[in-house]
């Protein structure tokens, strides 16, 4: 399977390069800045997982390196409309199905999770509430879009991200459009196989999706909110799965840079920056950053590391696990931040604890 992840810009050639030394597999770097992929076995999948320079999961559908855009808009948005029959959903899907079977504990989207607003606010030493400052909210709320996304949009391009808003009831020269592929698809094996809209054995529910946009470019016709629109909207005759924004099972990813498409199937709910920072401040680092920029540096055992200004921490807490033969050490001159980063270790310390 190929696939496809979403890396802090910049930093392609350092996640290539621990692609190449942990899974043992060459990763090519996308035109559009911020990805990467690579070709490995399904049944790699929970080591894939676990690289820590990679924010977001994707295995890859089909891409075309030059695709030819139609001139005219309509004409431009019914050809990715008829792309989606012809694309081979058939092996990404079944990734997809095993991709779920490992995760163990499902984790809840934060737009479902109530309490995902009270665990931004913390306790200072006074026993006040604190909230993180706009400045933290805001790359929390970026995250949760690259997330979505499953891209990073490259600073001063022009980059839209949009969920396909796919209307229930479409009118009726959109239902003469989706009749025929599905008319096509009829019987089609292992493909009618493979997106039956059945979540599993023994479970007669429908499959829930939306399709997420990210384009860029000046020369399309099309906004990324049509494309998503139309190109789900042909999704859903397809397979015969229900539209759900928020509670989806499945997120199909349409990738477009120029005359580069990528079609896509998330693999991963939100970014795996996440994975050590609970207690975040203004300036928090992402993990994935901070492996990034610690790998540049290939520390050697017994090297002292030093970050005499570590904010919550996200440098000597990546350090530490990554590479624990060296010796980190990290302070800070603002006692709020020297208690996040304490709390940040703590939580990092009883994950650990629940997995063992």
């Amino acid at each position: 399977a190929v696939v496809g992840a979403t890396v802090p810009t910049g930093f392609e050639l350092t996640a290539a390069a621990e692609v190449e030394e942990k899974l043992g597999a060459r990763a090519a770097v996308s035109r559009d800045r911020g990805k990467i992929y690579f070709e490995v076995a399904p049944e790699r999948l929970a080591q894939v997982h676990q690289l820590r320079s990679v924010d977001n999961l994707f295995v890859v559908v089909q891409e075309f390196k030059d695709y030819q855009f139609k001139e005219g808009k309509e004409e431009a948005l019914k050809d990715l409309e008829d792309l989606v029959k012809k694309l081979p959903w058939a092996e990404p899907l079944k990734v997809w199905e095993l991709n779920n079977s490992l995760k163990k504990k499902k984790t809840k989207r934060k737009k479902q999770n109530p309490q995902n607003a009270a665990s931004r606010e913390k306790l200072n030493e006074d026993g006040e509430e604190e909230r993180t400052d706009e400045k933290d909210g805001s790359d929390q709320a970026q995250g949760c879009t690259e997330s979505a996304a499953g891209a990073e949009p490259a600073r001063g391009e022009d980059t839209e991200t949009a969920p396909g808003e796919v209307p229930q009831q479409r009118d009726h020269e959109d239902s003469e459009r989706a009749d025929a592929p599905d008319a096509s698809h009829g019987g089609s094996g292992d493909e009618a196989k493979a997106g039956d809209g059945r979540k599993g054995e023994g479970d007669t529910s429908v499959l829930k999706f939306r399709v997420t946009c990210n384009r860029a470019g000046d020369k399309h016709s099309f906004t990324s909110n049509e494309a998503a629109r139309d190109f789900g909207g042909a999704v859903q005759e397809h397979f015969q799965w229900k539209a759900d924004m928020t509670n989806f099972d499945v997120e199909v990813l349409l990738n477009i840079h120029n005359n580069e498409v990528v079609v896509g199937i998330a693999l991963t709910e939100e970014s795996l920056h996440r994975r050590n920072i609970t207690h975040f401040g203004p300036t928090t680092l992402r993990s994935t950053l901070a492996y990034g920029m610690l790998r540049l540096c290939d520390p050697q055992p017994t090297d002292i590391i030093i970050d005499p200004m570590c904010g919550t921490g996200a440098i000597p807490i990546e350090g530490a696990t990554e590479w624990p033969s060296c010796y980190h050490i990290a302070g800070d001159n603002n006692p709020q931040a020297v208690k996040r980063a304490a709390n940040n270790i703590s939580s990092l310390l009883k994950k650990n604890e629940n997995k063992e």
